[in-house]
């Protein structure tokens, strides 16, 4: 199973080299061949984008709807602050609401039988005047206290922490009954794509390029549908590209950012294993058909002279090369030896 993990990782890499070392029928000619050469990392998943919802009050808090690992929609409240004083504010503002809507009545009702006096000639102008005065002013007075009540109604329904984004929750720092002040951080939300950091040594500062493909691991991955219909395993084999390389090292290593569809539900800062090309070597495989295992050990058939020599060899990991798959032969063939393939 792990060297199929590998066929399908080097077909995306693997360079043309030259004619295969083929002999003739049956024969297979071991020659050294390049290969891409890859490093195992571990890498940590990441988000885009971590957006913190704030409190836009001080107060208690009285619910807390969310927890550590729920996908929230922008917008949702999450949390809920309460916050004593606002009540009692917006109760005093509605009875003095109360008060200049009786007096607007009266200031109202007197501007209206000054007016009629004054047309039957029974009052004087400037008393006609003072009453609309006085009518005016609490008219403005009544429109500056409802005006004064909608901001305390605002400041109560700003005790409802709304999500910043649609994401998923990372922490919940806060419990129900804390005391919170405004700008206090209640939740952390992951709202943008996840990505992979890595980060290698730097004495392969050089290989690293943007657009290099590098194989991840299966954990938490959104299976393709061809490897859920065939359920093979080079199928669920899902490889990232490196779409950044920072310039600075630092701690003697190299960090790259690796975009990846469909991590599906890795964890924020979860780690995961990929194999990052960072070179070539050369390497002599042969056709996995030529190997055979006697005892437990692995043996090839060399063609000599006087006929036919069963060689012990120790086999490494697949390879490609020009699309067929090898296997690296680690020790026990030389160069130009000819192997027999059933």
């Amino acid at each position: 199973m792990r060297r199929g993990i590998f066929i399908f990782f080097l077909l995306t890499l693997a360079a043309a080299s030259g004619a295969a070392p083929v002999a003739r029928a049956g024969e297979f000619l071991a020659e050294p061949i390049t290969v891409p050469e890859t490093k195992a990392v571990f890498a940590e998943v990441k988000s885009r984008t971590v957006v913190p919802a704030r409190a836009r009050i001080g107060g208690t808090i009285k619910t807390i709807s969310v927890r550590e690992g729920d996908v929230v929609s922008a917008d949702q409240v999450i949390a809920l602050v309460v916050d004593e004083k606002i009540a009692l504010e917006l109760g005093a503002a509605e009875a003095r609401i109360e008060v200049l809507r009786s007096q607007l009545h009266n200031a109202r009702t007197e501007l209206e039988r000054v007016e009629q006096l004054v047309a039957r000639g029974s009052a004087a102008q400037s008393r006609l005047d003072q009453v609309r005065t006085q009518f005016d002013v609490v008219t403005n007075q009544t429109v500056a206290a409802e005006s004064e009540m909608a901001v305390v109604r605002q400041r109560a329904s700003e005790g409802e922490i709304l999500a910043p984004n649609a994401g998923r929750v990372l922490t919940v720092p806060v419990t129900e009954g804390s005391v919170i002040l405004p700008g206090e951080e209640v939740a952390r939300i992951a709202s943008g794509r996840y990505f992979l950091r890595l980060s290698i040594p730097e004495r392969h500062a050089a290989q690293i390029t943007s657009g290099a493909k590098v194989l991840l691991g299966g954990r938490g991955l959104d299976p393709k549908p061809e490897a859920a219909e065939t359920g093979s395993t080079a199928t669920r084999q899902t490889f990232g590209t490196i779409v950044k390389v920072y310039p600075e090292i630092t701690e003697g290593r190299v960090t790259a950012d690796v975009d990846v569809d469909g991590l599906g539900d890795y964890f924020v800062n979860e780690r995961t294993l990929v194999h990052v090309p960072v070179g070539e070597r050369q390497v002599i495989a042969v056709p996995e058909a030529a190997l055979s295992i006697r005892h437990g050990v692995d043996y090839v058939q060399v063609a000599v002279a006087a006929g036919t020599q069963d060689v012990a060899v120790v086999p490494g990991a697949n390879v490609l090369h020009e699309g067929t798959v090898l296997v690296e032969i680690l020790t026990g063939l030389r160069a130009g030896d000819r192997v027999l393939v059933p």
